[in-house]
């Protein structure tokens, strides 16, 4: 494999809407600054966390245009195509690599679960549609991606020179990221790691270059990834104990549990969500609240002002 330019925190950005349920720019910015203050290594704006699917191209163009004002050329910004066909996904592509993302990511569609020749085909036709584009191919499991394994993802990054990094988020990822490191060709810069970070130590013990979790404790996953990459394992794992119960809850309620937590910590007005999400009842706030007070004295970054946003 060649050097990684990804590396690090990369979080995927949730989408703010206001108490009408439109997009909110200013909170856009907000976010976008709260994971650059917590030091994110890059942005990742739509993401499947984002909500992509009750979001529309325009609302879309819109919140990453303002995400790429304000990284500037600090950091890498990251889109994902979404979905819909080739000739779609290159298209929304190519529109977000005019605003300034460096990199794409391509969801290979349930459609292609079991089916390899299919999902190659699928790849090749989106990279045809985004010439000079680097591409992460994002394998999810069913009913979000096709869940391929990991000699299937070789075979297509194999034939396919414009993939420059796989994030693999198929459990147990820790195996196939150990498979692809081993057999992937020289064009392959690095796997990424998913799940929520929820397997961060096991990801960064068999070689992840990046991870991709949400951006609610970006500052604790920074300061988890940093502890590591010195060789503070034992910090590491200490910071991961410490997050991993608010993280399962995560798991539960998605971007719902995102958003909530980013509205307690001052960077969003409301929880708002588009998506059919379950709603917390009141053992639930409870308890994400437990969980944040024993969290609070790892939090790192204050409250933003508002009137400078």
């Amino acid at each position: 494999m060649s050097s990684p330019k990804l590396q690090g925190i990369l979080p995927v950005l949730p989408t703010p809407f206001n108490e009408e349920g439109k997009v909110d720019g200013p909170a856009m910015e907000r976010v976008a600054q709260f994971c650059l203050d917590a030091g994110a290594r890059g942005l990742v704006y739509p993401g499947v966390a984002s909500e992509y699917e009750h979001i529309s191209r325009e609302e879309q163009y819109y919140l990453l245009g303002t995400v790429c004002r304000v990284a500037g050329d600090r950091v890498p910004i990251i889109c994902g195509g979404g979905n819909g066909s080739p000739e779609e996904i290159g298209s929304k592509i190519m529109k977000a690599h005019e605003l300034g993302v460096a990199a794409a990511m391509v969801l290979i569609p349930p459609i292609f679960e079991k089916d390899a020749d299919g999902a190659l085909g699928f790849i090749k036709s989106v990279i045809e549609n985004t010439q000079g584009v680097e591409i992460i191919l994002q394998n999810a499991p069913a009913p979000v991606g096709a869940g391929l394994t990991a000699a299937d993802l070789v075979r297509i990054v194999e034939a396919s020179p414009a993939i420059h990094y796989v994030k693999e988020e198929v459990l147990p990822s820790g195996p196939r990221i150990t498979a692809l490191r081993r057999s992937a060709p020289d064009h392959l810069t690095g796997v990424i790691g998913g799940g929520g970070a929820r397997y961060l130590i096991d990801e960064m013990n068999r070689g992840a270059i990046a991870a991709m979790p949400a951006a609610e404790i970006t500052d604790i996953h920074v300061r988890m990834w940093n502890a590591y990459q010195v060789g503070d394992e034992a910090g590491a794992r200490l910071l991961y104990m410490r997050a991993l119960p608010l993280l399962i809850i995560q798991l539960l309620y998605r971007m719902r549990l995102t958003k909530y937590v980013l509205t307690k910590r001052g960077v969003f007005n409301n929880a708002y969500v588009r998506a059919p999400l379950d709603e917390f009842d009141s053992y639930d706030e409870a308890e994400i609240n437990a969980q944040l007070e024993s969290l609070s004295n790892l939090f790192e970054i204050a409250p933003l002002n508002r009137d400078a946003a």
